[in-house]
């Protein structure tokens, strides 16, 4: 589905090249998850950022079946990733003064989606991730797990093929993370989403059947080999809180 070949990321900071990402090569199947772990400064999130056509590398190629994105012109490449990759990160980013289902239909409005669809697609999207009774709700009156699960919402609200989360349980607690995670997996089963995981913890890398470690810009592990000790429950999301 999507393939880096080669790719360097540098930034220039006055007459200093800096090397971030240094020669990155690393192949995302259809329906397949994999975490990215790495220490602050290990480059992962820059690599986060090619992967999710966010940023473009300084050499090397991105290629989404098989076209390669840098030759692309901007419009065209936030279109296919408007279509491809739904985002979820750790603070949320969502908009206060928006409801919940109005947070959700903004990847839609994007996409000049009529009104009756973009609110009929929003409220499924919430019901999916438990939240359907709570869409008339603002951010600030929604806990850190209902937040998170409306960013859910909002990311696969487009059928998205990649759902790629920047460290989705970093801001909430052990019980809710968990539940986070395994409405992830659901979404992966039932929907085929593949799904990238940036993440610092073990405990959340160990949940995923494929891990790339990342160090100093260089991908330095990338393993299926895990500790099944720290598989998770099977509890279904739909049965789970909204804590």
């Amino acid at each position: 589905m999507l393939e880096l070949a080669d790719v360097h990321k540098s930034y220039r900071v006055g007459p200093v090249e800096i090397p971030i990402v240094k020669g990155v090569t690393l192949t995302l199947k259809e329906r397949e998850i994999v975490s990215i772990m790495g220490s602050s400064g290990s480059g992962k999130t820059t690599l986060m950022n090619m992967i999710g056509l966010l940023d473009r590398p300084t050499s090397g190629q991105v290629l989404i079946d098989g076209l390669d994105v840098g030759t692309v012109a901007a419009d065209g490449l936030a279109d296919i990733r408007n279509r491809t990759v739904g985002f979820v990160f750790q603070q949320f980013f969502l908009l206060p003064r928006l409801s919940a289902r109005e947070n959700v239909e903004l990847p839609l409005t994007y996409r000049a989606v009529p009104d009756a669809e973009r609110r009929r697609r929003a409220m499924t999207a919430l019901e999916r991730v438990g939240m359907g009774k709570r869409s008339g709700h603002r951010p600030q009156a929604l806990s850190g797990g209902e937040r998170q699960r409306v960013a859910i919402a909002r990311a696969i609200v487009g059928e998205p093929r990649l759902l790629l989360a920047d460290e989705p349980t970093g801001a909430l607690d052990t019980k809710t993370g968990a539940e986070v995670m395994e409405l992830f997996r659901a979404l992966n089963r039932e929907n085929g989403m593949a799904l990238v995981i940036v993440t610092h913890d073990p405990h959340v890398a160990a949940q995923c059947p494929r891990r790339v470690v990342m160090s100093d810009g260089l991908l330095v592990n990338d393993s299926g080999v895990f500790d099944h000790a720290l598989e998770p429950s099977s509890a279904s999301p739909a049965s789970a809180g909204h804590a």
